[in-house]
């Protein structure tokens, strides 16, 4: 069995229903997302607060950690405990967290809902980024694995305004996560597969997030070759799948797509 910290059970109804108005003036109860703050401290240190559903806070603190870089293993925390009540969730390091002052004083400003900003500078480590080239994802499993995601039964579905994040083996949903921001969604993910003991490297993960440069670092962090988004992406996010070697697949709609970088592990 992989290690796991010891984890609080914390997770939250996701969406609530509320009283609006049709066009005709007719009352319709309908579902919402929710919307709560949970402000992560680390061995009693407050290091960010997110807006997040509260689906899956454990593994959002988690995956955080992660892709921002201020963790390096999952054998490194000991727990991760959540309190609604405060809206606070206290990780517990086994020997602290190295040079954090330094880590926090060097932030970079970023396009991500829900964030905005990231620890460190996610770029300095690109070059040491090397992910597999014998992986192959071809157009017909693409098209199973966006029909899998639309059939899905997500939160956008019932409620609209959160982004959804998914991860995949060809075209078997491994994990699909929604949060009000993709990078929470994104984060969970990477949390989920540190708990699980997941390889990334063989996997494709899908957003329904623009492919900006952090998403794009954040799936080349955890070793995953193929990126697909329903949403465009920006000039950073391409130039960054280029260095990187990514196989990144946009505007990923019906039996749309368009294929801008790492051609090679993509079989028409």
């Amino acid at each position: 069995m992989p290690y796991r910290p010891r984890l609080s059970n914390a997770q939250c109804a996701p969406t609530f229903t509320v009283e609006a108005r049709d066009e005709h003036g007719v009352a319709v109860p309908t579902s919402i997302a929710t919307e709560r703050p949970l402000t992560i401290y680390v061995d009693k240190r407050e290091i960010v607060t997110l807006m997040t559903l509260g689906a899956a806070p454990e593994a959002l603190a988690i995956g955080y950690l992660r892709n921002q870089r201020l963790v390096d293993n999952i054998e490194e925390i000991v727990a991760v405990q959540v309190d609604w009540e405060v809206g606070a969730v206290a990780v517990t390091t086994r020997n602290g967290l190295a040079d954090l002052d330094g880590r926090m004083q060097k932030r970079t400003v970023t396009t991500g809902c829900g964030q905005g900003t990231v620890f460190g500078a996610l770029m300095d480590d690109i070059e040491n980024i090397h992910l597999r080239d014998d992986v192959r994802l071809s157009e017909a499993t693409y098209y199973q694995l966006i029909d899998n995601v639309r059939r899905y039964d997500t939160i956008y579905k019932a409620a609209g305004a959160v982004h959804g994040c998914a991860l995949a083996h060809g075209s078997e949903i491994l994990m699909f996560v929604e949060d009000v921001g993709r990078h929470n969604a994104v984060d969970a993910i990477a949390g989920r597969m540190w708990l699980d003991a997941i390889d990334g490297s063989d996997k494709v993960f899908y957003t329904t997030g623009r492919l900006t440069s952090e998403m794009v670092i954040k799936c080349a962090q955890m070793q995953i070759p193929i990126l697909v988004s329903r949403s465009g992406l920006t000039q950073m996010g391409y130039d960054i799948a280029t260095k990187t070697g990514i196989t990144m697949i946009g505007r990923a709609t019906g039996k749309h797509y368009l294929l801008f970088t790492g051609a090679h592990r993509f079989v028409k």
